[in-house]
């Protein structure tokens, strides 16, 4: 409890210091350590690296390697992980998969945070958390501070566990964080560390540190028996850091008075496009100029890549309501429509609506004046200006009924790339699939649709040594995994929304690789959209993995049911959400999954963790797990350079578990209402992209 009292207290010193003192930034100083978290070589900094970058690299110092990435999602906070990789001390000695599984290699995670901000005469002071449950080979828990008087930047901090005089025990799945936990015997067990920084350019820098690592103590490490007998002769570490390039970085040192070092880096902003985005606008060809109003406008809608669209006037007021299937964002397909019918419209029109539909479902309405989008168009009011005078509607909407102009098409396609990672099964560390994911559908009706999709995966090495689990929900996956083409879904959905703001979804046949059955669920946004509730369920059967067609018989349960209360509270103005999900999961535990996400320029970044009763396990594995992983959703237009829908999501998690699973929803309704409520379509209306 005095650990909590003291962490609080350092949050209430960062709260009262002074915004006037934060006159000194990070850079140039935040470049990585030997295992990715910004730093100088084996120690830590206070420098923190600047929000909504990431970083991924590789180091070597004999006899580790280091394969990490680091991130930062919001300002004053860095998180950092990766693999480090014991270079010939085998994972599995003397058994089958020793040769398969290769050298030891363990899972790490950290991260930083910055509690007091530099200032004119105080340093920046960060605190760190390494490593804080499972093995914690190289777990550490350390206070640091970081000065700058450029082009120099001094370090000084105090831990333990790595830096400390001796090394942590394991905790398999508990956290313990002695800082906060156990401050004294922290204070007791932590060491000092220090280190200076040289930058006389932004191209490259000298650097020289203290490590207090004493090697040869930490008898945990599976490095320690054949590399570290004895002391190691120096705890002093010197390097050169060279940046030939913003996007690339080389680091060369020699450490611990016998080895030579070397860590490559590339660092990337996120949100940035790979390659520039540009948008075509419409061009009104010659011959289309006779025509009437109406018809050159319809031609405009459909050039730009709009459908399912009707026009129609009642007095001076124009109504268009249509579909986007091209724009990432609802404002971009909002500005493009603007600009390709302003031309149009005739002047005895006042009062102009557009309406926007998902599926044919009615999602919001923008309302402005001719004469507004014409000062828009013409630059004499800006984009900020139109907006505050204009309004957007989400709840109440009507389409007029009757024949489209355009149609939406009865069949679409979709596809996305999928890469799916596995880590550390016994049989390999490294195993996944390299493919495509791809599906075809059929639109009867508004808010319905028959889909049906394939998974190939030319490259695939999936396969594991491990056998399922006591309720193998999951850990049976590599039976499904192993084939090269996947039929993967077969199914009709049917979404609807009801009067004012209710959505309602139930989906019925192939639902994923594993699953077939019934899921249904119902959501309605609050607030604006800031909060999110709902509820949904399903009930499913395994189906066989050697013949699509048909489902698995004697299989641990015969009918797997999920029901949950879902919930997402959203914060616009960072981009950050919290959603919750507590119910039943597939395999009977209760309990709840959190996940946290931040969108920055279309990428999201999320996370989770689970708490649920795995009383219901009889396998060790399962018993006392918290199932955990890390992804990202990034829209495929920054690599295209073009405008499209579509996205590449990819995510990591221990793939041997059943613990908090559930199925895989085509269309969950928290995503499908998305951007689509007030709260989050003001926020783009503040943004270009």
């Amino acid at each position: 409890m005095n650990g909590y009292i003291a962490f609080f207290l350092l949050c209430v010193v960062c709260c009262l210091v002074p915004s006037s003192f934060c006159l000194a930034g990070d850079e140039p100083f935040i470049y990585p350590s030997n295992s990715g978290g910004t730093g100088l070589m084996e120690i830590p900094t206070a420098r923190i690296m600047r929000e909504n970058t990431f970083r991924i690299g590789y180091s070597q110092i004999k006899p580790y390697r280091y394969y990490y990435g680091a991130i930062s999602p919001f300002e004053g906070l860095e998180i950092d992980g990766g693999i480090t990789e014991v270079m010939g001390v085998p994972g599995f000695p003397g058994s089958s998969s020793e040769s398969q599984y290769g050298n030891y290699k363990d899972k790490v995670l950290g991260f930083k945070i910055k509690i007091i901000p530099e200032g004119k005469y105080i340093p920046a002071v960060a605190l760190g958390i390494r490593d804080p449950q499972g093995t914690r080979l190289y777990s550490s828990q350390y206070i640091v501070a970081s000065k700058q008087i450029y082009p120099f930047d001094f370090t000084l901090g105090f831990g333990n566990g790595r830096f400390g005089i001796k090394p942590l025990p394991s905790l398999g799945e508990r956290i313990r964080i002695e800082m906060f936990q156990d401050t004294k015997q922290w204070l007791l067990d932590s060491q000092f560390f220090w280190g200076v920084q040289f930058a006389p350019s932004e191209k490259y820098a000298l650097m020289v540190e203290y490590s207090p690592i004493q090697y040869h103590k930490h008898t945990s490490d599976p490095a320690q028996p054949k590399y570290f007998r004895e002391p190691v002769p120096s705890n002093y570490n010197f390097g050169f850091r060279w940046m030939p390039s913003k996007w690339f970085e080389i680091d060369l040192s020699y450490q611990r008075g016998n080895q030579i070092g070397v860590n490559l880096s590339l660092p990337f902003e996120i949100g940035r496009p790979m390659v520039p985005i540009y948008d075509h606008p419409y061009k009104e060809p010659l011959d289309a100029k006779p025509l009437t109003w109406d018809k050159r406008m319809r031609l405009a809608l459909f050039y730009s890549d709009f459908s399912d669209f009707r026009i129609y006037r009642i007095d001076r007021s124009l109504t268009i309501d249509v579909q986007n299937n091209k724009y990432f964002y609802e404002i971009s397909a909002l500005m493009a429509l603007l600009r390709a019918i302003a031309p149009m419209i005739p002047e005895d029109i006042e009062d102009v609506t557009i309406i926007f539909k998902e599926n044919g479902i009615p999602m919001f309405s923008f309302h402005t004046t001719q004469f507004d989008i014409k000062e828009l168009m013409q630059g004499r009011l800006t984009r900020s200006e139109f907006f505050k005078i204009s309004k957007f509607e989400t709840e109440n909407l009507r389409i007029a009924e009757g024949v489209r102009d355009v149609k939406s098409e009865g069949f679409f396609l979709g596809y996305r790339p999928n890469v799916s990672l596995f880590l550390n099964d016994p049989s390999g560390f490294w195993k996944g699939s390299i493919g495509i994911l791809g599906w075809a559908g059929y639109v009867p009706w508004n808010g319905a649709s028959l889909v049906a999709g394939a998974a190939l995966f030319p490259f695939t090495n999936v396969s594991s040594s491990s056998q399922p689990l006591s309720i193998p929900v999951r850990s049976d996956i590599t039976l499904y995994m192993e084939k090269k083409l996947i039929f993967d879904k077969f199914f009709f959905q049917q979404i609807h929304r009801f009067s004012p703001d209710i959505f309602i979804r139930g989906t019925a046949g192939i639902l994923e690789m594993q699953y077939a059955g019934l899921d249904s669920e119902i959501a309605k946004p609050f607030f604006g959209g800031r909060l999110l509730l709902g509820v949904g369920g399903s009930a499913v059967k395994k189906r066989d993995p050697d013949n699509p067609l048909l489902l698995k018989k004697n299989d641990a349960k015969e009918l797997y049911t999920t029901l949950f209360v879902n919930s997402r509270l959203n914060f616009p103005k960072s981009g950050a959400a919290i959603e919750v999900k507590y119910g039943q999961f597939l395999a009977g535990d209760r309990g709840t999954r959190i996940t946290i996400s931040k969108d920055i320029n279309g990428v999201q970044l999320y996370a989770w963790y689970s708490i649920t009763d795995t009383s219901i396990f009889n396998d060790s594995s399962n018993r006392g797990y918290h199932d955990k992983g890390i992804g990202v959703r990034v829209p495929m237009r920054f690599f295209f350079g073009k405008e499209t829908r579509m996205t590449y999501e990819q995510h990591v998690s221990p793939w041997t578990r059943d613990v908090a699973q559930d199925i895989s929803h085509f269309t969950p309704l928290f995503d499908f209402i998305g951007n689509n409520t007030k709260i989050m379509l003001d926020k783009q209306t503040k943004k270009v992209y």
